[in-house]
């Protein structure tokens, strides 16, 4: 019989933990997080980890499993998921991915894509820019060499911004020319589920989220983790705007201000992501799982 991973996609904030959940009990089966966040034990409230109830109500998988000290990156996430899924489809015919992390859906969906190595010199230089030019100077350099690239991914992720310019660079050719260029084939059928709501929604719940973040302590959470600012796992909405104004560059209120705005820079990234995938089954935030769940057992049925 084929197996069949259903993965959760959309913006941030919209629900896809909630419909996670009720779709692994419909189909008795465990969820895997593709949520690149999520996946560090020091990181709680700022990442919006599954609360205690929603961690009982299903098995979840790559939720707080490793350190912010820990090297682990896409590749290697790629490996752990499908050894997992793996495990899942000897006794399930559905398995459960919720993402909030496109590349890391991907990854697991169609294999990582293939670049050409580059001089390390590039990527030496690109961090020498880093510490003395600011990262905006870099984010401006990848919106002229790549826009496409520049829409859709963290640019404020420092890693991954230098990553894409060092191709980019290196190569003389954009970096998002070498992606998506060859589909791995997987022994289990993907079907993406999609939530979605007009960006105004998008935008009030993410506010909304965010000031209930401050108000369980993300503050005090960020403040903790302070001391390890460096670390790239912190290079995040959240955690980065907060660590600004510990460094008495801004006031509370400014850094709340930066993170909702960050945030809903984010969402917009995600949606772009999303929208150049035509195989997603887009449903509105408020849809019924019963109406979600009939329109995959229609589809898996064709």
């Amino acid at each position: 019989m084929t197996k069949i991973l259903l993965a959760v996609v959309g913006p941030t904030g919209i629900g896809k933990t909630a419909l996670g959940i009720k779709l692994a009990r419909k189909f008795n089966t465990e969820i895997l997080s593709a949520d690149s966040r999520q996946f560090f034990k020091e990181m709680n409230i700022g990442t919006a980890v599954p609360s205690p109830e929603e961690l009982n109500a299903a098995t979840h998988h790559f939720i707080q499993h490793i350190s912010i000290s820990d090297e682990y990156n896409v590749g290697l996430f790629e490996k752990d998921a499908l050894a997992k899924l793996d495990e899942l489809f000897r006794n399930n015919t559905y398995a459960v991915m919720v993402g909030g992390s496109g590349l890391y859906v991907d990854a697991v969906v169609n294999g990582l894509d293939s670049f050409p190595d580059v001089d390390e010199n590039v990527r030496t230089l690109l961090k020498s820019r880093l510490r003395t030019e600011g990262i905006e100077s870099l984010q401006n350099e990848l919106k002229m060499l790549d826009p496409y690239q520049f829409d859709i991914m963290d640019v404020n992720n420092p890693q991954r911004l230098i990553r894409a310019l060092e191709i980019s660079i290196g190569t003389g050719k954009p970096y998002s020319s070498f992606t998506a260029k060859k589909r791995v084939k997987r022994p289990f059928q993907t079907l993406k589920i999609g939530l979605t709501a007009e960006r105004k929604i998008i935008y009030d719940r993410i506010n909304k989220r965010v000031d209930l973040m401050i108000t369980n302590g993300l503050v005090e959470e960020a403040r903790a983790l302070y001391s390890k600012k460096h670390l790239n796992a912190l290079q995040t909405v959240g955690y980065r705007e907060l660590f600004t104004y510990f460094n008495g560059d801004c006031d509370l209120e400014t850094a709340i201000a930066e993170i909702k705005k960050n945030t809903r820079r984010f969402a917009k990234r995600q949606l772009t992501w999303y929208r150049r995938d035509d195989s997603i089954l887009w449903f509105e935030y408020t849809t019924p799982v019963e109406e979600i769940t009939r329109a995959i057992e229609k589809k898996v049925s064709l």
